[in-house]
């Protein structure tokens, strides 16, 4: 970071990986200054805090982190439970953004709202690499302010721009106007968000996993209230992806996950649409019409949008970034992670050589740096910034050096005995293990679904 070796790094995001990065940071000696959009740290896990992982909690914290919070009376939760997702904020992320190392540098109701270079916008090239970056925020006050910095790690996420209903990539015709009857992509269907599914038509579009804890949610839902109907569409021929491997599935419970989805559809507790690609919605006095591309019609009250997310790139505008043109993912990294050809099994560990652009000390991270890809895993989040902190602090030996370790016993969750130092041509080990939140899920860590990639209808 010898452009601006005395300014902070920016590391916009405080959920696990945006903390992950900042305590690396702090081991590195570099100052992390963290904005998060939201109230608190792990605002978005907030809004599914009902959903419970697949993947135990040895999976879903990092090491550094860890290292950083055992100067406290943290108690480390058991390692093979499945965490919810607001076990995840309760007993995670608030000690974690409490520690006085991170709440001393976390600004939080702090959107970034643009990243460029101090004076430059991307067409000037001359003294780039040299000139600090200008994060300019939104801040809770009502003050819009710029930060400058030297260099910047982007941890935002995607929950905040999900795929359109739409085919082709676009908004279903009718679906802006039709906003007030779609639902968040993980509504709490039994608890804060009742009232508006009881008794009511419910239409779920899309075929990973946040689908199915939904739809499972409302079928329980439907017992209490009779008259709740509950529709399914999927853009393909069937739902096999959905129901998965059963019993044979390498995380229990997403294989029973797939298995009780499937019996009540046999049941016919859910009614299931394939081939139902989302041509337009008519918002109606009684409700939504919504047309398939093939003429069908579907009537219902409300929708719940579970077509997997896309990044917020417009907030790079004046960076220069080196992106796949399909996954929106940086250059090197879209190809190993393309859902084309790839799953979370195949996909290597990677750190700051992959992940860079052509914007020195710019990196994207997390969740964000798949772009529209699914199959991300927490483990590799966390890779990802030890060694993006590494890069930024000159130590390149170790920033090359990609591996994935548990952060308690040191050893890949394989348990056998295998080295997880390994290039960056390997296998992932830690993803053998089938530990994937979903094929379709944020990530290692992250919910029975939250397919955050491709549309999944």
């Amino acid at each position: 970071m010898d452009s601006a070796k005395n300014l902070a790094v920016a590391v916009i995001g405080a959920g696990p990986v945006g903390l992950a990065a900042a305590a690396h940071l702090l081991e590195r000696g570099l100052e992390p200054v963290i904005f998060e959009a939201g109230p608190s740290a792990g605002a978005a896990i907030e809004q599914w805090r009902h959903i419970r992982l697949f993947s135990p909690w040895r999976f879903n914290i990092d090491a550094a982190a860890v290292r950083l919070l055992k100067a406290s009376d943290w108690e480390s939760p058991r390692p093979t439970a499945l965490p919810y997702g607001g076990e995840l904020i309760d007993n995670y992320l608030t000690p974690l953004a409490g520690m006085s190392a991170i709440a001393s540098r976390l600004q939080t109701g702090a959107r970034v709202i643009a990243v460029t270079r101090l004076g430059l916008d991307k067409t000037h090239v001359r003294d780039r690499d040299t000139t600090p970056f200008l994060v300019r925020v939104e801040h809770a006050d009502g003050e819009t302010r710029d930060h400058i910095v030297g260099a910047v790690i982007d941890a935002s996420g995607t929950w905040s721009t999900r795929n359109p209903l739409g085919t082709s990539g676009l908004p279903a015709i009718g679906e802006d106007t039709a906003a007030d009857r779609i639902s968040s992509p993980l509504p709490d269907v039994m608890g804060r968000d009742r009232a508006a599914f009881a008794g009511r038509r419910v239409l779920v579009v899309g075929a990973g996993h946040s689908a199915a804890n939904t739809l499972i949610n409302l079928a329980d839902l439907a017992k209490e209230e009779p008259n709740t109907r509950i529709m399914w569409a999927v853009r393909g021929g069937s739902a096999e992806k959905v129901y998965g491997g059963g019993d044979a599935d390498g995380l229990p419970a997403r294989g029973q996950l797939g298995s009780r989805l499937r019996r009540l559809v046999e049941a016919g507790s859910i009614e299931l649409y394939t081939g139902f690609g989302i041509a337009s919605l008519k918002t109606l006095d009684s409700g939504l019409s919504v047309e398939s591309i093939d003429g069908r019609t579907l009537d219902t009250d409300v929708i719940v949008p579970c077509t997997g997310f896309r990044p917020d790139l417009e907030v790079l505008r004046e960076l220069r970034l080196n992106l796949d043109p399909a996954v929106e993912a940086p250059i090197e990294l879209g190809p190993l992670i393309d859902p084309e050809f790839h799953s979370c099994g195949t996909v290597p560990p990677h750190g700051a050589k992959v992940l860079s652009h052509p914007e020195k000390n710019f990196y994207i991270v997390g969740m964000k740096s798949y772009g529209r890809a699914p199959t991300f895993l927490l483990a590799t989040g966390y890779e990802q910034v030890r060694s993006v902190a590494a890069a930024l602090a000159g130590d390149h030996k170790a920033a090359d050096t990609v591996h994935l370790k548990l952060p308690e016993t040191g050893v890949c969750s394989t348990d056998a005995g295998t080295s997880c130092d390994v290039p960056a041509t390997a296998v992932n080990e830690e993803a053998k293990t089938g530990c994937c939140a979903t094929p379709e899920p944020a990530f290692i860590g992250f919910p029975t679904g939250l397919e955050h990639g491709r549309s999944g209808n």
